[in-house]
């Protein structure tokens, strides 16, 4: 008995997550070790449902394991810009704009939806409560006037506007209370924005 339940127990976890699902859990046999145990297998010839959306990634059930293996040990680089993706501290952003754009006027830009759909007036209005008085809507920098909406039928990145202003060493108290807030709003996530260019480069500490 204890020989044919660890058969059946390692033969059941070949199975999908999904078939799992539907069949009770198998218990390990009360036994610190089994060698030797000659593999329990069942072939049955058939032909697949096959949906149009699966991959060979869905289909062997291993595209979860390898989106965890590049999310680990793989290098992530930026498709606007091409340079390598990287977590900042918040005083290492602080430099990077005082170096790169010194005497420049920026914009400091915190995300708050990303390409998706729904005309955001409650959020509009959430943003207005929170004292900011300007948003960037799909690359367009407007303000938040009340009873504020957009087509919801269509995506929309929003950013909120939470400072403007020309970077120098003498505004560095500023600045770093600027990019603070924005990284609050942006949950981590910050844009940078060159307001005579038009650049847009993007800061994240997660």
């Amino acid at each position: 008995d204890t020989v044919f339940a660890e058969g059946q127990r390692r033969y059941i976890e070949t199975f999908s997550a999904y078939a799992r699902g539907f069949l009770s859990k198998m218990e390990r046999p009360d036994v610190d070790k089994i060698t030797g145990l000659s593999p329990v297998i069942s072939i049955e010839q058939k032909t697949t449902n096959r949906n149009p959306r699966s991959t060979v990634g869905t289909t062997t059930e291993i595209y979860d394991f390898l989106r965890l293996l590049y999310a680990r040990a793989g290098e992530a680089f930026s498709y606007i810009t091409g340079e390598k993706m990287v977590k900042y501290t918040e005083e290492q952003i602080l430099e990077l704009i005082l170096t790169r754009y010194a005497g420049k006027k920026i914009y400091i830009l915190a995300p708050v939806i990303r390409n998706r759909k729904g005309h955001y007036k409650e959020l509009f209005e959430q943003i207005r409560k929170k004292g900011f008085i300007s948003v960037r809507v799909d690359g367009e920098i407007r303000e938040i006037l009340p009873g504020m909406k957009l087509d919801r039928y269509k995506n929309h990145s929003i950013e909120v506007l939470v400072d403007k202003l020309a970077v120098s060493n003498k505004f560095e108290d500023k600045l770093r209370s600027s990019v603070r807030t924005a990284m609050k709003q942006g949950s981590g996530l910050i844009l940078i924005q060159d307001t005579v260019s038009g650049e847009v480069r993007h800061y994240s500490r997660e």
